[in-house]
């Protein structure tokens, strides 16, 4: 059972850790790999309910990334002013 289906009395109580998040991310693994083993198979009927939990965990940890107040965007490699200033226009140089 997917450790995302928690009972109702215990919901918002648990903590979210980088270990929860590994357990969902390596369950997200096996169910990746179940449906692709049944669609192989033929058996596309049987790949549905590992398809809705994959969606379940996915909207789950989707969830938790968009709660997250320290995940913020990336860095960026360099600021606006950084690149126009290395890159200087109307130098007269260029293509003849």
């Amino acid at each position: 059972m997917s450790i995302v289906f928690v009972p109702k009395k215990l919901r918002g109580k648990a903590k979210i850790n980088q270990e929860t998040i590994q357990r969902l991310l390596d369950e997200n693994d096996q169910l990746i790999r179940c449906i692709a083993e049944y669609m192989q198979k033929g058996r596309a009927v049987e790949c549905v309910q590992y398809q809705q939990i994959l969606h379940r965990n996915i909207v789950y940890l989707a969830t938790i990334a968009d709660a997250s107040p320290d995940n913020g965007p990336p860095p960026a490699h360099s600021t606006p002013n950084e690149t126009s200033a290395s890159t200087p226009a109307g130098n007269g140089h260029g293509a003849t």
